[in-house]
Order: C-alpha cells, then sequence, then structure tokens
C-alpha cells in the first residue's frame, strides 16, 4: 500500500472519531479547564478539530515554526465552528495527501520554535506521530473533558461507558 493512500484511509477514521466527540463539546464553556495546569475545553476542542489539517502543512511546507504566530490554534465559538473547522482541515489534508507522492512523504520535515528544531524526521514519520498519535491524545483529553462537564463520551475505538454497542 502506498504511504499516501494509508494516511487517506487514517484520515477519514480519524475525522470520524474526532466528529463523535466534537458533536458533544458542551457549549458556552470554552474558557473551562479542570486544573489550573490543563488547557481551556475551547482551546482544545479547536484544537482537536483543526489537527486533521496538520498534514496538510507537512506535504506542503518544508517546516513549521511554532514562534509564527499566524499558527495559533483559537478557540471556535460553536460546536457548528468546530465541526466546519475539522472538515475544512479534513479537506485540505485530503487535497494534500492526494496530490503527494511516496518520494516526497520519504523527504525530511521539521518543527521548529524559533531557531531550535523540536522535532525532524521524513513526512511520513512526521504525520504518523505528530498528527495521528497526536490527535488521539488530544481527543483523548477531550473525552475526559466531556465526562467531567456530564456530557456524554461517545464510542471511538470501542464501547464507552455511555455507548455500550
Amino acid at each position: 500500500m502506498l504511504l499516501k493512500n494509508y494516511f487517506l484511509e487514517q484520515l477519514e477514521r480519524e475525522a470520524v472519531a474526532s466528529r463523535k466527540v466534537i458533536e458533544r463539546v458542551p457549549e458556552g464553556h470554552n474558557s473551562w479547564k479542570p486544573h489550573a495546569r490543563s488547557m481551556e475545553l475551547g482551546y482544545l476542542a479547536a484544537l482537536v478539530a483543526t489537527m486533521p489539517g496538520w498534514p496538510s502543512l507537512m506535504i506542503d511546507r518544508d517546516e513549521l515554526d511554532l514562534s509564527d504566530p499566524t499558527f495559533r490554534t483559537k478557540p471556535l465559538g460553536s460546536r457548528a465552528e468546530l465541526l466546519a473547522a475539522l472538515d475544512e482541515a479534513v479537506a485540505q489534508s485530503r487535497r494534500s495527501l492526494e496530490n503527494t507522492n511516496e518520494a516526497h512523504l520519504n523527504t525530511n520535515w521539521q518543527l521548529k520554535a524559533a531557531d531550535q528544531v523540536l522535532a525532524k524526521g521524513p513526512r511520513y514519520a512526521m504525520i504518523a506521530d505528530a498528527v495521528l498519535s497526536h490527535l488521539a491524545h488530544h481527543r483523548g483529553q477531550l473525552t475526559v473533558y466531556l465526562r467531567l462537564k456530564e456530557a456524554s463520551v461517545p464510542a471511538i475505538y470501542g464501547p464507552s461507558a455511555d455507548e455500550q454497542h
């Protein structure tokens, strides 16, 4: 299987899982967080909604500098905005993945903060680790926030306490 086809399949599966969680995010609680060191609910939900767009950045750019103020996740005002952001992120990455090739996915990509390289490796490895695994991590955090806000938690990779089927 080609890497781009693998990532296209993963992107679609992760989008379905993320949609299930985002659909349950309670509105009007963007500034809520379970602990002083935790992310705010609105920021975390926006992160889960927009992370599926990161493969597009990794394919279309050679690096991402986190000190660039244009790359900042911003909370969105409503569930509808979160779902629209998710749809746009998935569409962007789908286009980039469809238009890339194996040779490009094997070239290096790096994540920086100003002059410091935080991570560097083949694009395919960065997409797998810094997007897909990272997205699952933050989506899992978001399900904990849902539970703490008394929202139902969807079944994602298997049943949840709220969805046994």
